[in-house]
């Protein structure tokens, strides 16, 4: 029986879950297999490529449940689309004419690597998907288990991916201090821009956890300080239709009254329309390798910020956004009991040569188990008939419709 060595790597954008989901692993393999070799590829599906590898040591695994303390990735990240040949050959990754799908295969099999732990969102888990199936194709024998990263909890069909109750709970904290800023000049407008291309989940679960964490506070009356300055007057989802011309005029009367206006913003929100209006103008819109478009490149914040502004009157108007803040903190206690689970299940389905994602299947009851991975894939929608997103909407007071 051939020996078997395990491989992991991360990918795309971080998630507060990376470097546990690394320390797990480690420290999971160390108690049921100690003697399997374990290597780590460096800068994700790039690593692999360029055979840039980590050879986790004795002295690693001893203190790899530090790697629970911290945020990033401890062996580095990077986009790369397996089967996107002319991107692979660009940034050098592999020569004029290669596959890179059989690069991979190639130096997978040349390290002696039985067993691959892909950990990442939905186009990781595709490009293992296109991985796995090259690999089955051509008689490589390799086991490939991803587990679910992505703070915009937008996976089909996981109901809950790695890191996204973090991401949540560090927007709130970040925006518990920016919000702040509606103290310094009359008729401010403050937008928290948060995360999401395509799934307001990461907005709504944020302003949950914002209102959670403000609405024990005590405050001196009398003073500008108050309940009111820490409350949300507007929130806009990806998923959400609104008449900008209404909620204007609903969010002028706060302005009037209040003196200052607070929204929480999906990144995607109203990107399609975004990009629309600037492909007409003939502005040519930058993608990845992936073809998603270059979302830091939009500034969804500063569109919402210049049609609101100048309909409130505003006088001092900002963009503040907490994903590279959210997204590189440690995992909480939430994000590490799943994590604990995915990875046993990562594991135990790795040795038994079962291949596919780990999670919580929403077709099977969510029962966590290892789905097939023709079955993974991105873009789901946040279900705003959830119980717990009528209460926020009803809090803030805004009526909302699906797009």
């Amino acid at each position: 029986m051939a020996k078997k060595k395990v491989a992991m790597l991360t990918a795309g954008g971080l998630a507060p879950c990376l470097s546990s989901a690394v320390g797990g692993l480690i420290q999971r393999y160390t108690d049921v297999a100690p003697d399997i070799e374990l290597i780590a590829y460096r800068s994700g599906y790039q690593g692999v490529l360029l055979g840039d590898r980590i050879n986790v040591t004795s002295a690693m695994r001893e203190r790899a449940h530090l790697l629970h303390r911290y945020g990033g990735s401890p062996i580095g990240n990077s986009r790369v689309k397996l089967t996107n040949a002319a991107d692979c050959v660009k940034r050098g990754l592999v020569k004029e004419g290669e596959n890179p799908l059989r690069v991979a295969a190639e130096r997978l099999a040349s390290d002696g690597v039985t067993i691959l732990h892909t950990i990442g969102g939905d186009d990781t888990n595709t490009t293992a998907a296109d991985l796995a199936a090259y690999l089955g194709a051509n008689g490589y024998d390799l086991t490939v288990v991803g587990l679910p990263k992505t703070v915009d909890n937008d996976v089909v069909p996981i109901r809950q991916s790695l890191g996204a109750w973090t991401a949540a709970e560090y927007g709130a904290t970040f925006f518990d201090n920016v919000s702040n800023e509606q103290s310094a000049a009359p008729r401010s407008l403050v937008i928290h821009e948060v995360m999401g291309r395509h799934c307001g989940w990461l907005t709504a679960a944020t302003a949950r956890a914002y209102i959670q964490k403000t609405s024990a506070n005590e405050y001196v009356e009398g003073f500008m300080l108050d309940a009111e300055m820490k409350k949300i007057d507007g929130l806009y989802l990806p998923e959400m239709a609104f008449d900008i011309n209404g909620e204007a005029e609903r969010l002028r009367q706060v302005m009037d009254k209040t003196g200052h206006v607070t929204l929480f913003v999906s990144e995607g929100a109203c990107l399609d329309a975004i990009v629309a209006e600037r492909e007409a103008a003939g502005e040519s819109v930058k993608r990845d390798a992936f073809g998603h478009v270059k979302i830091d490149t939009i500034n969804v914040g500063n569109w919402f910020q210049k049609q609101f502004a100048a309909l409130l009157n505003a006088e001092r108007s900002m963009v503040q956004k907490s994903g590279y803040y959210a997204r590189s903190a440690p995992a909480n206690g939430d994000d590490l009991r799943l994590i604990q689970g995915m990875v046993d299940l990562a594991v135990e389905s790795a040795l038994n040569k079962v291949s596919g994602v780990t999670g919580h299947d929403e077709a099977q009851k969510n029962k966590l188990r290892t789905i097939e991975f023709p079955r993974i894939k991105g873009g789901k929608r946040f279900d705003m008939s959830a119980e717990w997103f009528g209460k926020v909407m009803d809090h803030i007071g805004q009526k909302y419709q699906s797009a």
